[in-house]
């Protein structure tokens, strides 16, 4: 006999993505007090910790919770499709694409190929979650996305990788006398490393690609002036072009940027610093009809 509810279900979900027992209760319009009873009584029934409750009200997913996250995840998803096709029996209803993506790619790459996606496939439904690289891939090893856009590899196993884009990283700053001056003289971006800097975060695919480059090249990286990290690129490059620093950042993220004269580029050096943008998913993955049909068409998308 199953002794939990839709609702308790719906609140751990809520719960694990928001990373946040309070948020998930403004998200399903319960109190708060309700919801800890809902989350409380599934565990109880279930015999095992699902969260791990952190300060100021967080949560973090437990061992048992990721292991039954994405179990959660698709009754809820198959309740809604019962859903909609009683509401239409003629309509054919799938589960939405559980996709992750790191910085660059989400924010730079997805909004276009996600609409070339819809206008192809106008019944397809998908969900998004954000984060940087190493966010991206912990999500995909618990089953928190089915498919995930980044800008690394990791050295786990179980891992399967698709390259779509070619990405180069570039010394940008801002767009001064002093720096359009360095710029005809033909000086590399390796040689403005320790200028004061605007890093992005620990993590993120841009940091472990230009930490990699320094070990490759051996630059020393006590010689490295770092004034702030940030996660969004967006505030890194409002900073560049406020003179706060420079900032080794994705060129596809700064296309605008120089076009407009906001920024100098500079590329690193004479071969330039070059990353692979990647689509990627557990080895063990069973696809879906609709994973399928999203695999070939990003596959074509890109000419791979």
């Amino acid at each position: 006999m199953i002794e939990y509810t839709l609702r308790q279900l719906e609140v751990f979900a809520a719960a694990a993505e928001q990373e946040s027992l309070t948020r998930a209760a403004e998200l399903l319009h319960l109190t708060q007090s309700t919801a800890s009873t809902h989350l409380r009584t599934l565990e109880q029934v279930l015999g095992v910790t699902l969260l791990l409750r952190r300060g100021q009200g967080g949560v973090a997913l437990s061992e048992d919770g990721q292991r039954l996250y994405p179990l959660a995840k698709k009754i809820l998803s198959q309740c809604q499709a019962l859903s909609e096709a009683a509401t239409d029996p003629h309509r054919l209803s799938s589960l939405p694409l559980m996709l992750g993506a790191s910085t660059v790619p989400g924010q730079y790459m997805l909004p276009e190929l996600m609409a070339a996606f819809v206008q192809r496939h106008p019944q397809s439904r998908y969900e998004l979650r954000h984060g940087d690289s190493a966010q991206i891939h912990r999500l995909l090893q618990n089953g928190q996305v089915r498919l995930g856009f980044v800008g690394t590899r990791t050295e786990a196993e179980g891992m399967v990788y698709y390259p779509l884009l070619q990405d180069e990283l570039v010394m940008v700053t801002p767009n001064t006398a002093p720096y359009q001056a360095l710029q005809r003289r033909g000086v590399w971006g390796r040689e403005l490393l320790g200028e004061p800097t605007i890093a992005r975060e620990q993590g993120s695919g841009t940091d472990r690609t230009l930490q990699q480059y320094m070990a490759r090249t051996g630059y020393d990286t006590r010689n490295l002036r770092i004034v702030a990290r940030l996660e969004d690129p967006e505030a890194v490059k409002r900073m560049v072009t406020q003179g706060a620093g420079v900032s080794v950042l994705s060129a596809l993220s700064v296309r605008q940027e120089q076009a407009d004269g906001r920024v100098l580029v500079f590329p690193m050096d004479e071969t330039g610093l070059q990353r692979m943008i990647y689509l990627a998913h557990r080895q063990n993955l069973t696809p879906t009809a609709a994973e399928k049909q999203f695999l070939t068409f990003v596959q074509g998308h890109y000419h791979i």
